[in-house]
């Protein structure tokens, strides 16, 4: 397992650089190292919750936060990831599921770059909350703060720059955790033993990634390397677990 804390650690470092939480990441380590699929979900809403807050106060600290925006799609998604996190999917459906949302991360670390300040737009609330609604029903379900998904949409939209989507996603990310969380509470929560080990490693790469992020270095290379890592996951998902 010493291979499992230290892909941890980075994973958290990678992804709060780039104002996410990691629920993504750490889903895809917890399946490649055989986690009990019903202690996946909760457990890397955790994570999540101290990884995104992180992220989201060296952003915030840096001005990179958009409020109006983000009040937008919070309003649409705290509610639907609430009912998320109360649906119980099959194991293999709620992998296949995971698997393609994957491809969120993937496609955003090797194609989407930000736009220039001059060229952004300004935002509608209206779609902003359709869209928060949609991504925080789906972050429910799956177990993720919803960041992976939003963040590339925001960009395509050309309604922040880079540093405003990592901004945004982290406060996302956090408020979608929590609501998702309540929600699975209705259900019954069953937490991996080492949980809180977990936690420990993926605050400390939060902490140093945000830093990082916010503050200091371009992680391109990096952040090409954790998408390999998740087509890995990703495709294991997809065409290597059977149907039972």
């Amino acid at each position: 397992m010493d291979w499992f804390y230290i892909l941890l650690f980075f994973v958290a470092f990678l992804y709060a650089s780039v104002g996410h939480g990691g629920a993504s990441g750490y889903l895809a380590l917890m399946v490649l190292y055989g986690v009990a699929p019903q202690a996946m979900k909760p457990t890397a809403l955790v994570l999540n919750l101290f990884v995104s807050l992180t992220s989201f106060l060296q952003y915030y600290t840096g001005n990179h936060f958009k409020k109006k925006l983000f009040l937008s799609v919070a309003i649409g998604s705290i509610p639907m990831a609430f009912i998320g996190g109360t649906i119980n999917l099959d194991d293999y459906l709620y992998k296949q599921i995971l698997g393609g949302l994957l491809f969120f991360p993937i496609i955003k670390f090797f194609f989407f770059k930000s736009a220039d300040h001059d060229k952004l737009k300004d935002s509608n609330n209206y779609i902003a909350l359709v869209i928060g609604a949609i991504v925080g029903l789906l972050s429910g379900m799956i177990g993720i703060g919803g960041g992976i998904i939003l963040s590339p949409i925001l960009i395509l939209l050309k309604w922040t720059n880079q540093k405003q989507t990592a901004a945004i996603s982290a406060a996302f990310i956090f408020v979608n955790s929590i609501a998702g969380l309540g929600g699975m509470l209705t259900q019954g929560i069953v937490f991996n033993n080492h949980m809180w080990i977990y936690v420990i490693v993926a605050f400390s790469g939060g902490i140093l990634g945000a830093y990082v992020g916010a503050r200091k270095l371009n992680q391109e290379g990096l952040k090409y390397v954790l998408a390999s890592v998740l087509a890995l996951a990703s495709y294991k998902l997809l065409f290597t677990i059977p149907k039972l």
